[in-house]
């Protein structure tokens, strides 16, 4: 099978990078070929900060990757996160030249190549281009306007922002791995895209990504994406409190926290006590669990106060109750014993775990189907939708279609020479030929397939 039916996410994230390869099978489910991840070395807070351990890290992914899978990786679909991403809201409109005809993909097009042309902060660069709602002629809550007669096309926009330097970096890392940077994807897009329902994006959800050194948001209302938002603190922030706390090093912090880490308190008794291995013939170190599990809670509450924060400002807090139906909590972060409870103590709102099983073939793994990957999964998906877009607008375009178009235009010309004696036309053996130029070029194609 050729490489081309393939699709690559690559998730550079803070704690880990993940290659995935995958592909749509016959059933339009996402069918995972193979996974590659390595330490992530060069990457803090979702930004690249040593180009030489992140290029490493990339290329152990990969070259892991194309063992698992069997395939040749070229092009790839990379996410971008970290705190240098913003988001703002803007409305924009196009006067067609001619409102007798209908509104088609290109009009949609144009709008929205003229909101990339937006004038950023010096330093910033667009990512994303998101229509929201679409005003035709001045009616108003259009989702699709694709088929509607109109002169004006207006819409608004929820626009993606990043810093140039950043988005570079991240190219300069992917194409000295030897790699194709194909798109680039907001990761908590991605990751919504993965863990999220259709009928989640209607009712209204918050979804929460809790990466190793960001925690990302993405807020969903009658299935359009509302508000997105990169919060600078994950993972690895609970980790650094752990070991400072306990006077530890960072490994042992880590296992810890997975193994033994909870986000409530309460549910800890003082006699449960952890042993820990000293350093060099020191003593072993005893931790309580009770403590333990203090420290997690008193990080994790800042972090969901700084997400409950962003999804207050999306709406006014009497109106959030009817804004959002509830939560969606993703990534790594995800993973911690009693999130879920203290999320929805501290919210209000029901809150469940996403896994990124919504699209994925049946057969999927325990592994794949974990909320660590859902960024990847996501980005995958993006790469398979961004192929199959380019392909629609390259039929659109396609010889064959335009000799049929010749051909047509030619049988309204036989006919006018029928019906109009007084106006000269071209032979009528020249006419027949753009036909039988269609089909013999259809007939080469069936040759050839055989």
């Amino acid at each position: 099978m050729e490489d081309h039916d393939i699709a690559v996410g690559l998730d550079i994230g803070t704690t880990k990078i993940v290659a995935m390869v995958g592909r749509y099978n016959e059933y339009n489910k996402l069918e995972i070929l193979g996974i590659g991840k390595s330490k992530s070395l060069g990457v803090h807070r979702g930004v690249v900060n040593n180009i030489t351990q992140t290029i490493q890290s990339i290329q152990q992914a990969i070259q892991e990757a194309e063992s698992a899978s069997g395939r040749k990786i070229r092009d790839v679909v990379v996410g971008i996160a970290g705190q240098h991403i913003r988001s703002l809201q803007h409305s924009d409109y196009i006067t067609r030249p001619d409102p007798d005809e209908v509104i088609g993909p290109e009009d949609i097009d144009k709008l929205c190549s003229q909101v990339h042309k937006l004038v950023m902060l010096p330093g910033e660069e667009i990512i994303h281009v998101l229509p929201q709602e679409y005003k035709v002629d001045g009616q108003a809550e259009i989702k699709e306007p694709i088929g509607m007669y109109g002169g004006r096309l207006e819409a608004n926009f929820h626009v993606v922002v990043g810093q140039v330097s950043s988005i570079r970096n991240i190219g300069r890392c992917v194409k000295s791995a030897g790699l194709n940077l194909d798109d680039i994807t907001l990761e908590p897009l991605a990751s919504a895209n993965a863990v999220l329902s259709q009928e989640e994006k209607e009712a209204g959800v918050a979804l929460i990504d809790i990466g190793g050194g960001t925690t990302d948001l993405a807020i969903f209302k009658d299935g359009i994406i509302r508000h997105t938002a990169v919060i600078p603190f994950g993972g690895n922030v609970i980790t650094e409190d752990i070991k400072e706390g306990c006077s530890i090093i960072e490994k042992q912090a880590e296992l810890l926290k997975i193994k033994f880490g909870s986000a409530w308190p309460g549910e800890n008794k003082d006699n449960e006590i952890v042993s820990i291995p000293g350093l060099r013939g020191r003593e072993p170190k005893e931790i309580t669990l009770k403590n333990l599990s203090k420290i997690i809670h008193a990080r994790v509450v800042e972090i969901i106060e700084q997400v409950y924060l962003e999804i207050k400002n999306y709406g006014h807090e009497e109106q959030k109750k009817k804004l959002i139906a509830g939560i969606v909590l993703t990534g790594g972060g995800s993973q911690l014993k009693h999130l879920k409870q203290l999320v929805e103590y501290i919210t209000g709102m029901d809150t469940r775990i996403g896994f990124p099983n919504e699209h994925l073939a049946g057969n999927s793994d325990a592994e794949t189907t974990s909320p660590v990957y859902a960024t990847a999964v996501g980005l995958v998906m993006n790469s398979l939708e961004h192929r199959n877009h380019r392909l629609r607008k390259e039929e659109v375009i396609e010889e064959p279609d335009t000799l049929k178009e010749e051909y047509d235009q030619e049988i309204e010309e036989a006919d006018d020479y029928n019906t109009d004696v007084n106006t000269p036309k071209q032979p009528a053996k020249d006419r027949k030929s753009i036909f039988d130029k269609w089909i013999d070029k259809f007939k080469d194609f069936l040759d050839n397939a055989e």
